[in-house]
């Protein structure tokens, strides 16, 4: 960390995403609210995408052009790497960790397929979430823990994983002020 960047912590404030995956499915949940400070400029902002004609669902949390601008890498390892959304990740984590341009991005990444999904972040991180008998859950940003923990709490319960995505947003806006109910949600 730089002296510039120490003290902030980089892709963790001011958005919530949440994967879950549950029965066969995969579904990415962001918000839509962007801010500047203590200020509100856009509610309806899009930070859940499909990349790799549609074969990839991600989401991100922090600065909108870094994330850009990791999207754009992401797919060009796609295309190296087809099908291969773990090997895509981990050259693209590799990248971000030894490229010098890439270092200074403040955003990260939820990804993920029909098989696999992994958090990616500019410290070298390439995680993929722990699964238990009712499915998996991982989240990033300023509500991420909130909808993490609302997300396992409604696993164990007879509802799709589109309807936990979409109560757990909820849960994580009435508690994070850079969250909003505005939601964005992809699906595989």
């Amino acid at each position: 960390m730089t002296d510039e960047t120490a003290g902030r912590s980089p892709g963790w404030h001011a958005t919530t995403i949440l994967m879950v995956r549950k029965g066969g499915r995969v579904v990415i949940g962001g918000d839509g609210q962007v801010s500047m400070g203590q200020t509100v400029v856009k509610s309806n902002a899009r930070k859940v995408r499909r990349l790799a004609k549609g074969d990839v669902i991600a989401g991100f949390a922090g600065a909108t052009a870094d994330a850009f601008t990791l999207f754009e890498r992401l797919e060009a390892k796609l295309d190296q790497y087809p099908g291969q959304l773990a090997r895509a990740c981990v050259e693209l984590a590799k990248d971000w960790r030894t490229d010098r341009y890439l270092r200074r991005l403040e955003a990260m990444l939820i990804v993920a397929d029909k098989g696999s999904g992994f958090t990616l972040s500019g410290s070298g991180d390439v995680l993929e979430p722990e699964g238990d008998e009712f499915g998996s859950a991982m989240a990033i940003g300023s509500g991420g823990n909130y909808a993490l923990a609302a997300a396992r709490a409604l696993m164990p319960m007879a509802l799709e994983a589109d309807e936990i995505v979409r109560r757990s947003m909820r849960i994580a806006a009435e508690i994070c002020v850079y969250t909003n109910v505005n939601l964005i949600l992809e699906s595989l």
